[in-house]
């Protein structure tokens, strides 16, 4: 037995250097009786065409505009955006430390932006796992355009005009796009249209500033050598967390994961953000995408939940030189279509805890069909 399946029996914590963070590994407690809550299994049953879906084609949202007759992906502003263009500036910022300053205790900071959904597909049944290879890279490229298209003018060499996407352009421009898609009820998704959204945002959201600083000091340390391009290296020529690679990308169970079938895609080559790849690593992305959401659904033989977002430079022209597009799968469920995992007591209170292993994780997933779909009928 390896050194790390040494690791399946004993509880033990792991090191995230991408956030600087540990997380608890308790294997044993696979063997514990569920007694808690249940999720009701996703349902397969949903037609082609809802007409009172709000993302369907030439149906009206819930604002009253009209949704055009789109025949691929689609962009909007969010009729409900979690930021503001149209505000005063406002902080409190300060670099005050006298003890009791309210300035420094009590600070806050006015966040612009904007939010979009993006819909995947004009087909109201249809996921990420049912997609063909031609209709997964026009959602690449739709994510591609939208990130471009709000880069600096400095920038935007490759970048079509937010006109071609049907959005006006930015009122100014901002820091982060965060792209991403909740999938299923249990992920709190409220619409079963296949979508997810970006929002872009003034300053670095939490989670993307930790993984930027970490990187750039792991390069700084190591003589130029990118963090996630020397953990794809490695996690290569073990294979126990693979779950998945072509010629271009990696998808995998990370050592650090906090979920129990989460998974990062990670290009083999180090680019900083959607515009640097190449046809091939497009293609190769749509594929590990395909093939990533159908082991997720033949795992409980159901449509499978999660949250998946794409990490990548800040869209103000920082951070190029630190940055290494990868993409996050967090998903809910732990034991089946109905048994999801929760982040709650000592998660909440001390480090994230986690039962079945990565390596467990990596060879269920590995296991599975990623070319067809099975979904029990629910």
């Amino acid at each position: 037995m390896s050194e790390e399946r040494i690791l399946d029996d004993i509880s033990h914590r792991r090191f995230n250097p991408l956030t600087g963070s540990w997380i608890l590994v308790s294997p044993h407690r696979t063997k514990r009786p569920w007694q808690g809550a249940q999720e009701t299994a996703s349902k397969t049953t949903l037609p082609s065409y809802d007409p009172s879906c709000f993302l369907c084609p030439s149906n009206k949202r819930a604002t009253g505009d009209m949704m055009p007759a789109y025949t691929s992906t689609y962009i909007f502003v969010n009729d409900y955006s979690a930021v503001k263009e149209d505000q005063p500036d406002y902080t409190t910022a300060t670099t005050e430390t006298t003890a009791g300053s309210s300035d420094f205790l009590l600070q806050a900071q006015g966040v612009k932006g904007r939010c979009y959904v993006i819909t995947f597909s004009p087909s109201h049944n249809l996921t990420l796992a049912d997609l063909p290879h031609d209709s997964l890279v026009s959602v690449i490229r739709t994510w591609t355009a939208l990130y471009t298209s709000h880069l600096p003018s400095t920038h935007r060499h490759y970048a079509p005009a937010p006109a071609e996407l049907g959005v006006s352009a930015p009122k100014e421009q901002y820091d982060y796009l965060q792209i991403f898609e909740n999938k299923g009820a249990a992920m709190g998704c409220s619409n079963p249209h296949p979508h997810g959204q970006a929002w872009c945002t003034t300053g670095l959201p939490n989670e993307v500033s930790t993984e930027l600083v970490n990187m750039a000091a792991y390069k700084k340390k190591h003589d130029g050598r990118g963090l996630l391009a020397d953990y794809v290296a490695l996690e290569v020529s073990k294979g126990e967390r693979i779950v998945f690679a072509n010629s271009t990308w990696v998808a995998l169970c990370p050592w650090w994961a906090v979920w129990p079938f989460e998974i990062m895609v990670i290009p083999k080559r180090e680019v900083a953000s959607l515009p640097s790849l190449t046809d091939e690593e497009r293609d190769g992305l749509a594929e590990v995408l395909s093939q990533v959401t159908k082991r997720y659904d033949n795992l409980f033989e159901t449509q499978f939940p999660y949250s998946m977002g794409i990490h990548q430079a800040p869209i103000n022209g920082e951070g190029e030189g630190d940055s290494h597009l990868h993409f996050h799968f967090y998903p809910p469920l732990l034991r089946s279509a109905t048994v999801r995992k929760f982040l709650v007591g000592y998660e909440l209170l001390a480090e994230p805890q986690r039962d079945i292993t990565p390596e467990q994780a990596a060879e269920r997933l590995r296991n599975l069909n990623g070319v067809d779909v099975y979904r029990k009928f629910l």
